[in-house]
């Protein structure tokens, strides 16, 4: 039986890096072995969506300081969702799963 693909979406913050303090985003730093899985979850042709609330409360736009950070970290996704609630398969985010998800 051929596993079915599906739409994952993660937090970035907390998630997929590390939180900072007063929105100082630009000093946020990646969680090495958490962005390997979700790279290899893209390898294997699931489909990523990434999500922030960056400046959803200051109004802020941090669309290039997120843009570049995961060029830097060479992180792989096909959609980056900044202030909107997407819609996927699973969602993993820091609040609810993120330990449980990449433990596994």
């Amino acid at each position: 039986m051929e596993a079915r693909l599906m739409i994952y979406i993660f937090d970035i913050d907390g998630t997929l890096c590390s939180l900072v303090k007063n929105a100082e985003y630009g000093k946020a730093q990646p969680l090495k072995e958490r962005i390997k899985k979700v790279n290899d979850l893209y390898n294997e042709g699931h489909y990523i969506k990434l999500y922030t609330a960056r400046g959803s409360t200051t109004g802020i736009n941090w669309e290039e300081t997120t843009k570049k950070q995961l060029e830097k970290w060479n992180l792989k996704y096909h959609e980056l969702l900044m202030n909107c609630k997407p819609h996927g398969d699973l969602f993993v985010d820091k609040a609810m799963n993120a330990d449980l998800f990449f433990d596994q």
